[in-house]
């Protein structure tokens, strides 16, 4: 059990017709475009179908007690809330995020955020704490969690240390935002909770 931040495809984002905690995300796609329309902005369409094995899941079970803390202290209470309060991540600029009346995985409403202002906050953020570039690129299925929770950033913070290799759990984290933001612009695909 535990939460897993994952990659959706197209055909689930699309899907009308499954109740949100099975998966469909109709709904939302359909909210989604009406308020992008709203604010004069393009729709939003998946591009395609994830490709075998070229999925994004990783578990958060690590403390954010750090990681909130790194926020409070370099990031406003606005951008706070862009990096850390939504519940859909799609590859759309948003200057702020879109609030929805529709339940989501654990919450009654569904906040959807922009991967370019994520992806930017997450960049500084690494910046921060100096994340090394040896963290994976692409970690497809759970590559972030067996690499920091496994013993490989350990290993890489015994011969490379500095302020990332401080608290491993914020470096996850850190890491985690960085790479879905990059994953979500890359396949054109919306990241979500389950």
């Amino acid at each position: 059990m535990g939460i897993y931040l994952v990659s959706v495809g197209a055909r689930e984002w699309l899907d009308g017709d499954e109740a949100e905690d099975e998966g469909g995300r109709g709904a939302v796609a359909s909210a989604l475009n009406e308020e992008l329309e709203r604010r004069g902005l393009p729709r939003y369409e998946p591009v395609a179908e994830e490709e075998p094995g070229g999925w994004f899941e990783e578990k958060l079970s690590p403390p954010m007690d750090g990681f909130a803390e790194l926020c409070r202290t370099h990031l406003t209470p606005p951008e706070q809330e862009t990096l850390g309060e939504w519940s859909v991540l799609v590859p759309v600029s948003l200057d702020e995020e879109i609030h929805l009346p529709i339940g989501s995985a654990y919450t009654d409403t569904t906040v959807i955020a922009g991967a370019p202002q994520v992806l930017a906050l997450a960049r500084r953020l690494a910046d921060v704490i100096g994340l090394p570039s040896e963290v994976p690129q692409e970690p497809g299925n759970l590559g972030l969690t067996f690499w920091f929770l496994e013993g490989e950033a350990k290993e890489l913070a015994a011969v490379s240390p500095g302020p990332w290799s401080e608290d491993l759990d914020t470096a996850f984290y850190v890491a985690v935002h960085l790479r879905a933001a990059e994953h979500s612009l890359r396949r054109g695909c919306p990241m979500t909770y389950s």
